[in-house]
């Protein structure tokens, strides 16, 4: 296949030598599970279990709260032992409700949904239901409900299945572990996505420094020739939606649009991976393959463990730590975001934890801009972020969308290839939550405005209408005033010739 130029993007030291022959390993048991009711992009699920309940593995825990939300159910059997709030694996470090269970060691399996026998004859709305019914969502970090993503198909023509394997992150390798010893079930898996959506074609797309898993997928897809393995290159952030779309169709996806308005739907390799097990066997998401590694990671590795482990006992499961990390990041070092602490849970998002040494973040005071124009050069998005910084320091919010800030995937390419080591990127995110607020308080208003626009339309209305009533029963006292006063007058005429 051809492939396109992609614009910018760095070539970071990717150190993933330190897990890529580390073959994924199951993580015993804990002691304890907490499950947070937010592991998604969307409204939190709702439970519908107790305090002292006892339930089995795979069993429902909290079903989906709204259109764009989804179910978590039970990793193994055992006790609720609470629903309370816990601190969530984000930098705020701030609570969130979670449900909290006790293992009781038999992981004991519930009665699951019936495999769907054919799913190739199935109806697509029935995939869509079992991926949303088993709580899978997007395995890649961005967590949003698989199942809503496969929905584009009803409202878009879909020709291509893009699955992504890139992994252009540094130090992550679970993706390429869950390619190299499960390419049957990833295929499958993209092949059953690829019916849900309509998509006649599948294109699984690699980095080129991964030749054991593009050889694994290759393998696994050589009996299907509507999936189709590419080796892209290895260039950061090819693991974005839009710049792997980019690099094999040729197509851009403008701003504030889809990959889907370009015909194009986007699902990572892990998430393939959990359909298959959804739709072959009714397995639930219960767990995911976590990266273990960092400067501070006595073992680095591949671990599979169950959601809610706490992250502290997967660092301890690796070995423990080596030393005191500088910093301890949830995802990749570009875009993941650093743990206020080790005593937080995985969640579906959760692709890898890192113990990063002093040496290994290389934080360094920021300069002054000395406007070289590199982050220009290398911004993948062809924005101009020494200009988007210039205005968010000024708390110019409004001309730094102007300037195309909403647009930036916030990679961190230009934080990383600054001379100066300015956090442009801390900027953009800052300045898009703060725009997201104001753009949420601006609806909001509207929202207040047109129900008070309403109040005020229904109450003139009713004045209207009142007042018409009774003008029409004063003109109605009248008429029957002057038929009276008419009758007595012809009585008169009659009694007085």
């Amino acid at each position: 296949m051809k492939l396109f130029p992609v614009r910018g993007g760095v070539h970071p030291d990717y150190r993933k030598d330190r897990t890529s022959e580390s073959a994924i390993v199951a993580l015993p048991l804990p002691q304890a599970l907490y499950l947070p009711l937010q592991q998604h992009i969307g409204a939190p699920a709702e439970p519908v279990v107790a305090e002292g309940e006892h339930v089995l593995k795979g069993q429902l825990l909290a079903h989906a709260g709204g259109a764009v939300s989804a179910p978590t159910h039970a990793p193994t059997s055992g006790v609720i032992t609470a629903i309370t709030d816990v601190t969530a694996p984000h930098p705020s470090g701030l609570p969130q409700k979670t449900i909290i269970l006790e293992p009781d060691g038999k992981d004991e399996w519930a009665v699951l949904p019936a495999p769907i026998a054919d799913p190739f004859a199935a109806e697509p709305e029935a995939i869509r239901r079992r991926v949303a019914e088993s709580g899978i969502v997007g395995m890649g970090g961005a967590t949003f409900p698989s199942a809503v993503k496969l929905g584009l198909g009803t409202q878009k023509k879909i020709h291509t299945l893009l699955l992504n394997g890139a992994e252009c992150e540094p130090y992550l390798t679970c993706d390429d572990r869950v390619m190299r010893e499960y390419a049957a079930e990833v295929v499958d898996g993209a092949r059953i996505m690829a019916r849900a959506l309509g998509a006649p074609k599948v294109v699984v797309g690699i980095e080129e420094n991964k030749p054991q898993a593009i050889a694994a997928m290759t393998g696994a897809a050589k009996a299907t020739p509507n999936v189709e393995v590419v080796a892209v290159p290895v260039q950061y952030p090819m693991g974005s939606e839009r710049h792997l779309t980019q690099a094999i169709t040729g197509l851009e996806t403008p701003a504030r649009k889809l990959t889907a308005d370009l015909g194009v739907v986007v699902h990572n390799v892990g998430t393939a991976r959990a359909v298959h097990h959804a739709v072959r066997f009714g397995r639930p998401l219960l767990s995911r393959v976590v990266t273990v590694s960092g400067g501070a990671i006595a073992k680095p590795g591949n671990v599979e463990a169950p959601l809610g482990t706490l992250v502290s006992e997967l660092v301890e499961f690796c070995g423990g730590l080596s030393e005191a990390p500088r910093r301890i990041v949830n995802g990749g070092p570009m875009m993941g975001q650093p743990l206020p602490n080790l005593d937080v849970p995985v969640v579906k998002g959760t692709c890898g934890i890192l113990a990063l040494t002093a040496g290994e973040t290389d934080e360094q005071p920021p300069g002054p801009c000395i406007r070289c124009g590199t982050c220009v050069t290398i911004c993948p998005c062809g924005l101009v972020p020494v200009e988007m910084a210039s205005y968010i320091r000024k708390d110019n919010l409004e001309a730094a969308a102007k300037t195309g800030v909403m647009d930036c995937v916030s990679c961190g390419s230009c934080s990383y290839i600054c001379p100066s080591h300015i956090p442009l990127v801390h900027y953009f995110n800052y300045a898009k939550g703060a725009l997201n607020a104001l753009d949420r308080e601006r609806r909001k208003q509207d929202a207040t405005k047109a129900l008070v626009e309403a109040h005020t339309i229904r109450v003139e209305k009713a004045a209207a209408a009142k007042k018409a009533a009774a003008a029409a029963a004063a003109a109605k006292r009248a008429a029957e005033a002057a038929a009276a006063q008419a009758s007595e007058t012809s009585a008169d005429k009659q009694a007085n010739p």
